[in-house]
């Protein structure tokens, strides 16, 4: 299987363009198709905080379930864009904002096809992708090797939020335990959800989270060459936003 994953998008639909322009895909009818076959992986995270998170929602939709050559699992943001397309209350801040004023700038008939359009794609999404003969698993915020093949509350949990403490950092964001350190399987997962300035390397394990949205890159893992290729950010520089691992 030849794969490229790519990070955390928020909504960075130039970035994207560049990306898979330079990873070979051709933007034909609107979306990346490579003329070798090969396909792109999406890690969640598609919306929040950047500019076009609509337009990133309708391409993963098409590429995903119409022409079948894209895989997408969800991530934190992801699930909070579910859960107020559903009606649920959630609370619309740290980026759902941005996609919400988006959302309701359209007209009505628009508004239906965005979230119908959304609702299926994350509905028929895994919680986390195994390919490859299971060689491979795509996880938002990472996995641990005993939770590979299930898929309970706490994988769910893990999965989207990071392998979480319950505590905080001054400015909000949880504090999270560094699984990728403890992880020693053979399998390569590739994760994102973190956001640091390089990719990060560590036993087996891929964080391509590069902050795109935080004016840092945009980054894609190509599997199985494992070679990592990114695009410079056209959005602003927000340091704070890196997280550095010891």
């Amino acid at each position: 299987m030849k794969i490229d994953i790519i990070g955390d998008i928020h909504g960075c639909l130039t970035e994207l363009k560049e990306l898979t322009l330079k990873l070979g895909y051709q933007w034909e009818n609107g979306i990346p198709i490579h003329p070798e076959d090969r396909v792109l992986g999406f890690l969640g995270d598609l919306t929040d905080r950047g500019p076009a998170s609509l337009n990133v929602i309708e391409i993963v939709w098409q590429l995903v379930l119409k022409e079948k050559k894209a895989y997408y699992t969800p991530g934190n943001h992801c699930n909070k864009l579910y859960r107020f397309f559903l009606g649920n209350k959630v609370q619309i801040a740290h980026g759902l904002e941005t996609t919400v004023a988006e959302y309701q700038s359209l007209y009505k008939q628009e508004q239906q096809s965005i979230r119908k359009k959304f609702t299926e794609l994350y509905e028929k999404a895994p919680l986390y992708l195994q390919l490859d003969n299971k060689n491979l698993v795509i996880a938002h915020a990472g996995i641990k090797q005993e939770f590979i093949g299930q898929s309970h509350a706490k994988v769910k949990e893990f999965v989207l939020y990071g392998d979480i403490t319950g505590k905080k950092h001054p400015d909000g964001s949880p504090i999270r335990r560094d699984w990728a350190k403890e992880y020693h399987g053979e399998t390569c997962i590739v994760y994102g959800h973190t956001p640091v300035h390089e990719p990060r390397i560590i036993n087996n394990t891929y964080n391509i989270d590069t902050g795109a949205v935080f004016g840092g890159k945009l980054t894609a893992l190509r599997y199985p060459e494992i070679e990592l290729i990114s695009v410079k950010s056209t959005m602003p520089y927000v340091e704070e936003k890196f997280k550095e691992f010891d």
